[in-house]
């Protein structure tokens, strides 16, 4: 019995630990861009090989997407389950060292291993979270490979992001969250509600505004909900047999976010239908405290009349954008 133990204690020793830590962990706040590090780029999981397998899992649920060829930075940011030559994933692996090749793996959590990977990723960072944003919920994780030159354009999203580059090189550019001379109030109030991102366009002359990082394997960044960002990748760094780019975004909403989406809902409703400039989410704790009960009861109530009328038009009620209220 006691060899058995020792055998257990010895192989726990020897399996490798896979951690994302910032350089001052004290100073670090999940509420403003940050740069991080990590060696999940080592995970099994998480090379090139068992990469292609996740692609072949996501397929038949339609999670893997694809870009049209000549996308930029300023294009919509669309994609598709379907590669627009047609090519079937066997195909796209196998032709990924191609310039230009690009598919992105969505929602990885929805095959258990990789449920389990974003699991053991996020704990490594849940104390930095709830010292600032409370508890987490609709965790989620985002691949997207690439050989350059390539890019993934500019656009928000509502959740956090930690975003690990795990192979190859790439240069993001992230705006804060509260640069609304990028993207302005009513756009996010848009998104954020609506899921309605036809306004959120790339400005080159603006470009100056955001952190640029360059990062390769090991390197990460963090940035907070709605935060614009953009990405490219050149072939200055290409040598053979590494060619191909791979990050990782693990997404995730918080209380902080949740209430943030309510008072969104409550200023749109403010500034739509009574021509107000509200207050922007995060300028006063006191409004934002007034709203966002309000909010709640906006979203629900938005969501309950699109439920009854969306039959009386002849079509299903969508579902609400996750994260709204």
């Amino acid at each position: 019995m006691k060899l058995d133990e020792n055998a257990t204690v010895a192989m726990a020793q020897a399996r490798p630990t896979y951690r994302v830590w910032a350089d001052d962990a004290e100073a670090f706040t999940t509420l403003a861009i940050g740069r991080l590090h990590h060696n999940f780029h080592e995970h099994p999981l998480l090379q090139l090989d068992e990469l292609e397998r996740l692609a072949h899992d996501l397929v038949p649920l339609r999670q893997c997407r694809f870009v049209k060829p000549g996308i930029t930075q300023a294009s919509d940011f669309h994609h598709d389950p379907t590669h627009p030559d047609g090519l079937g994933i066997d195909e796209v692996f196998r032709r990924i060292q191609e310039a230009g090749s690009w598919v992105a793996l969505y929602n990885v959590e929805s095959i258990p291993r990789y449920q389990a990977l974003l699991t053991e990723i996020l704990d490594t960072v849940r104390p930095m979270i709830r010292r600032d944003q409370g508890s987490t919920f609709l965790e989620t994780g985002f691949i997207f490979i690439s050989a350059p030159p390539s890019v993934t354009p500019f656009h928000i999203d509502r959740e956090n992001n930690f975003w690990l580059q795990l192979h190859g090189r790439k240069t993001m550019n992230v705006w804060p969250h509260t640069d609304r001379d990028t993207v302005a109030a009513d756009v996010v109030e848009d998104y954020i509600v609506a899921h309605n991102a036809s306004k959120v366009k790339f400005k080159e002359e603006l470009r100056a505004r955001s952190h640029e990082f360059d990062v390769g394997p090991g390197d990460g960044v963090y940035f907070p909900s709605t935060s614009p960002h953009t990405t490219r990748s050149e072939r200055d760094w290409v040598r053979p047999g590494d060619g191909v780019s791979v990050s990782f975004g693990v997404n995730f909403y918080t209380d902080a976010t949740r209430r943030t989406a309510r008072v969104h809902q409550v200023n749109r409703l403010l500034r739509r239908r009574l021509g107000m400039a509200p207050t922007y989410p995060g300028m006063s704790r006191p409004i934002d405290a007034l709203k966002a009960p309000l909010g709640q009861l906006i979203g629900v109530s938005r969501q309950m009349a699109k439920t009854v009328l969306a039959p009386l038009r002849g079509r299903s009620a969508l579902p609400p954008p996750p994260g709204s209220y």
